[in-house]
């Protein structure tokens, strides 16, 4: 890039809003790529870091957020594949080691240089959690192995793709045996993760698909993209009781968790991708049908957000997103604090 200095989101002080500051452009060393941002997404997982108190992570500050990136690789360092220069690019946020024994099985996302301190602070994990992200007008990944190219998509549509698609894609992927034409499957929060989901499972298949959200332009939203049903409850699915095959909560709060848990059919599995405080208490002496099982997937891999962006070239994943100026950041990350926003926020330097 021709310039010297650029605008960053950047939090500074944990607990306290974060700042529109201008920051020097960073030099790529090494195997690094330059990225020229063309669109970040915002997330909610942004607002636990801004809130959280000191220590609870493992991270530098200031530190610029941004995990969901879509731009075009301007620059490479000494060591770096420069065939990469021009292409254009998502971000894979999870910037894992490569060498230990799940990296080497292909799930990076649960690599072990990621899991938390002794201590318990929550390690960095990439770009806008732990190192700069792309909430600017320019970023750095560490290597080619955290870039997919998006081939002709638009940014705007693109950057979702790296969390918000990525991770409802693996929380689907890898229950893909039980979704198939005879499933019943429910999504619980049609927000930007779960409005995504419902068309993952139609694109993949799925039987009868579920939508549960309490606002009503989300649950038309939802039978839009495919869901066959919308209800505004979890009691309210409308699956015969004990039926489901999967339930996949994006909401993940105390009310979601404990109604998802009792619609499980034999062999039913609650998926719980959102982070909204729930607890579920679980044991063979439940009641619960035989061969239950529940599980929290994190985020997803390379070869997930290739499968994201391949869906979405081929016409099968569409992002609900609205863009806003950079500049207008903070009052942003009000409106999602409020969920005044449908679908995904994205930010366009």
């Amino acid at each position: 890039m021709a310039i010297e200095m650029m605008r960053a989101v950047r939090l500074t002080t944990w607990g306290q809003p974060v700042e529109v500051q201008r920051v020097p452009v960073p030099e790529p060393r090494g195997a690094e790529l330059l990225i020229e941002v063309r669109a970040a997404g915002l997330c909610r997982s942004d607002l636990h870091v801004m809130d959280a108190p000191a220590g609870a992570f493992d991270y530098p500050l200031p530190l610029t957020l941004g995990h969901e990136v879509a731009g075009t690789v301007v620059g490479a360092g000494p060591d770096a594949d420069r065939s990469w220069i021009g292409e254009s690019v998502v971000v894979h946020g999870v910037w894992s080691c490569g060498e230990c024994r799940n990296c080497r099985r292909g799930r990076e996302n649960y690599c072990h240089d990621l899991r938390p301190r002794a201590d318990g602070r929550l390690a960095a994990i990439g770009n806008g959690l732990g190192h700069d992200g792309g909430l600017a007008e320019a970023m750095i990944v560490p290597s080619e192995r955290f870039v997919v190219r998006t081939r002709g998509l638009a940014p705007e549509s693109a950057a979702p793709l790296a969390d918000a698609a990525l991770t409802a894609y693996h929380a689907i992927r890898t229950n893909r045996d039980l979704v198939d034409g005879h499933s019943v499957t429910v999504v619980v929060g049609v927000g930007g993760l779960g409005h995504l989901a419902v068309q993952i499972l139609r694109a993949l298949g799925a039987g009868t698909i579920i939508a549960v959200d309490p606002r009503e332009d989300s649950r038309d939203l939802a039978l839009r993209l495919g869901a066959d049903r919308a209800v505004c409850e979890v009691a309210d699915s409308g699956t015969e009781p004990r039926s489901a095959d999967v339930v996949f909560d994006f909401v993940g709060s105390p009310a979601t968790m404990e109604s998802a848990a009792q619609l499980l059919g034999p062999g039913g599995r609650l998926v719980t991708v959102g982070s909204g405080g729930g607890r579920l208490t679980v044991g063979k002496d439940l009641g619960l049908p035989g061969g239950w099982q529940v599980s929290a997937p994190f985020w997803g891999t390379r070869a997930d957000l290739e499968a994201v962006v391949d869906l979405a070239q081929r016409g099968l994943l569409s992002v609900e997103s609205t863009a806003y100026r950079l500049d207008d950041a903070v009052d942003v990350y009000d409106r999602l604090r409020r969920g005044a926003i449908r679908g995904r926020a994205v930010l366009v330097p």
